[in-house]
């Protein structure tokens, strides 16, 4: 939290540089000049990689930040994708709104670019259908379980109306299993198997298995398959694995379901349904 000091003192900088520059770049400048005041880092990148207008606060702009630093220490590198609120003369990172208390940094998502829309997701309809809906999604969430499967049915009868990306984003800190689960996935897709996906969502394990043997038989007792460790083990199906990942990261994912719609974050999940 910024004391009162430091947020007029800020007000000021940022002012003072939107008067030379884009509104981008002095966010940027701004941000980079306060962390680069901390004595432990050594190197600085502060660069803003989309900006998404804040539609509860008029005139206000939310920054999607990377920032990239090396400590002094150890001379270790780190990342941090971070959201940024700015009007042009106020910069904060945070706001919450009074009615219903939510804090905006949750309400606003990163814009799912074009090509992120790749055909190896394609698991439904066509690409040039009218609507494109992006689903991230660990298969051993509960509400994940439900959900995906009635979600990719209802759409998936009208392949002209909807075409349907799906996107692997297992939560392995509370469902470790589902990590091998989606490998197990990819590794069938790539052999030419169909209409996997939809069977990912009916295996029986416990979630926090870590044993690959008995989550493979279990992948393979509800498929049909015959799924081996040195399969999800290969190349193309890591490349796979985090090419998914890299893009959730991109839109800023941090839990499941989640989906986007025409690009846009669908937080209610149910967008598709008011289709006509």
């Amino acid at each position: 939290m910024l004391s009162t000091s430091k947020l007029l003192l800020s007000i000021l900088l940022l002012s003072n540089l939107l008067y030379a520059k884009t509104a981008t770049e002095a966010v940027e400048d701004f941000l980079e000049n306060s962390i680069s005041q901390n004595p432990n880092i050594d190197k600085l990148d502060v660069n803003v990689v989309d900006t998404i207008k804040v539609e509860q606060l008029k005139g206000w702009d939310a920054y999607v930040v990377i920032i990239n630093a090396t400590l002094k220490k150890d001379k270790k590198k780190v990342s941090q994708k971070m959201i940024w609120f700015s009007d042009g003369k106020i910069i904060t990172k945070e706001l919450t709104l009074m009615e219903g208390g939510e804090s905006l940094a949750d309400l606003v998502k990163p814009s799912f670019k074009e090509e992120y829309y790749r055909d190896e997701n394609l698991v439904y309809g066509n690409k040039n259908a009218k609507h494109k809906v992006a689903i991230f999604s660990d298969p051993l969430c509960p509400f994940c379980r439900t959900f995906v499967p009635e979600s990719i049915e209802y759409m998936k009868k009208e392949p002209n109306k909807f075409a349907i990306y799906y996107f692997n984003f297992p939560l392995p800190a509370i469902h470790p299993a589902s990590v091998e689960l989606v490998k197990a996935e990819i590794a069938a897709e790539l052999q030419g198997h169909k209409d996997v996906l939809l069977k990912l969502y009916k295996v029986e394990i416990d979630p926090r298995e870590k044993d690959i043997n008995k989550i493979l038989a279990a992948f393979n007792k509800a498929t049909g398959l015959s799924i081996t460790p040195a399969d999800v083990e290969s190349k193309k199906v890591i490349d796979r694995f985090n090419e998914d990942l890299k893009i959730a990261d991109n839109v800023m994912v941090q839990g499941t379901p989640t989906m986007f719609f025409d690009g846009k974050i669908d937080r209610a999940k149910n967008t598709y349904k008011k289709v006509k």
